[in-house]
């Protein structure tokens, strides 16, 4: 097995890990790590994340918290609605010429970097 495909699968192993432990979107893990430890261009890893998002990766462990009845299916709805159109429109935004793969590294940097600020500091 490659290099890059070993690099790949345990980026998606560690994406779906956390992804399954803190509900948060595998891109959080994948981007980063396509970016950093692959060298990857920043909009050919976020491309690359989607695309990979794209089959219902979540249904196994979403399958184990409606076990436990830690879903509302109601909100799920309502978020996956939400995320069908914000994925277009942050898709469109993205790749207009004037938005360069490395503005959008250092747009994802704050995003990421003001996120841990509000949970290290709480409420």
């Amino acid at each position: 097995m490659s290099n890059i495909v070993i690099q790949m699968l345990l980026i998606g192993l560690v994406a779906g890990i956390a992804g399954g432990m803190f509900g948060i979107g595998g891109g959080a893990i994948m981007v980063p790590a396509m970016v950093l430890l692959v060298g990857l261009d920043q909009k050919f890893a976020t491309g690359t994340s989607i695309a990979a998002q794209i089959l219902p990766i979540g249904i196994l462990g979403a399958a184990v918290y409606y076990r436990n009845n830690q879903i509302n299916i109601k909100y799920a709805v309502l978020i996956a609605l939400g995320l069908i159109v914000g994925n277009l429109l942050g898709a469109l935004f993205a790749n207009q010429p004037f938005i360069s793969s490395d503005m959008i590294k250092k747009l994802y940097g704050i995003f990421l970097l003001l996120l841990g600020i509000r949970y290290l500091v709480g409420n």
